[in-house]
């Protein structure tokens, strides 16, 4: 199974998680990992579609960036994890992230200062909001250690 197919899968997953609202509000969290922020896998438990932010509220939110075609193992990267002073809960913005690197070039992001690194170097794209079939443009998912 290639990269491609891999990340596919693991965005699929995520966006079954995502799109299904109340279902996934009343399930139990995932403790198993799920994204990545400040270097450590976390779990997550999707609570609701939020509305997009106003003039008053952006800063609430953080990046969670999707890599679209990331490599082996690749999941989503937040901008920030508990812990950090930036962190904000869990309420966040998805930016779509492409590769332009070969794909045996690729390695797997995770941090928000490896997404910036490669992205300074011009081998991301950052597109703000989701691709068709992702996770909605804004949602709450709060981070929970890996268990």
């Amino acid at each position: 199974m290639n990269s491609r197919t891999v990340s596919l899968l693991i965005y699929l997953v995520i966006g079954l998680m995502v799109s299904s609202g109340t279902q996934a509000a009343s399930g139990q969290p995932n403790f198993t990992p799920a994204l990545f922020g400040d270097g450590e896998l976390w779990g997550s438990k999707f609570t609701t579609v939020l509305p997009a932010p106003n003039k008053n509220n952006t800063q609430s939110f953080d990046k969670l960036f999707v890599i679209v075609n990331g490599a082996p193992g690749q999941l989503p990267v937040s901008e920030a994890a508990p812990g950090n002073p930036d962190y904000n809960g869990g309420r966040w913005f998805t930016h779509t992230v492409m590769w332009s690197l070969d794909e045996d070039d690729r390695t797997v992001l995770t941090s928000y200062d490896d997404v910036m690194y490669h992205y300074g170097l011009e081998h991301l794209s950052i597109a703000p909001g989701s691709f068709m079939g992702g996770p909605p443009d804004y949602f709450q998912c709060p981070m929970l250690p890996v268990k």
